[in-house]
């Protein structure tokens, strides 16, 4: 069994949240924490290391205009992370 060391909490502006969708290309729609559902991209200098399908869970920072409808995906859990976040109260979705 794999071990957590060390897992990343969202801060300042950024929410967590569970992917609902692959819409194409670097987009995806995400349910977010904030009971917000926004269409976030993958930045380029991500588009290559973050592979990112349906339920799982990322960070989504909010952009400074749209932020209710748009973000981007910065971060992805793994599931032993995603466990650890449950088991602590941290992701409630």
């Amino acid at each position: 069994m794999e071990e957590v060391q060390r897992v990343r909490i969202p801060k300042g502006r950024e929410v967590l949240g569970i992917v609902e969708a692959r819409l194409g290309g670097n987009k995806l729609r995400v349910r977010c924490q904030d009971n917000k559902t926004r269409i976030c991209r993958i930045p380029g200098r991500f588009k290559r290391h973050l592979w990112i399908g349906v339920n799982d869970v990322i960070i989504v920072e909010p952009w400074e205009i749209h932020g209710d409808e748009r973000g981007d995906a910065i971060w992805k859990y793994s599931k032993v992370q995603e466990n650890w976040l449950r088991k602590n109260n941290i992701l409630k979705l």
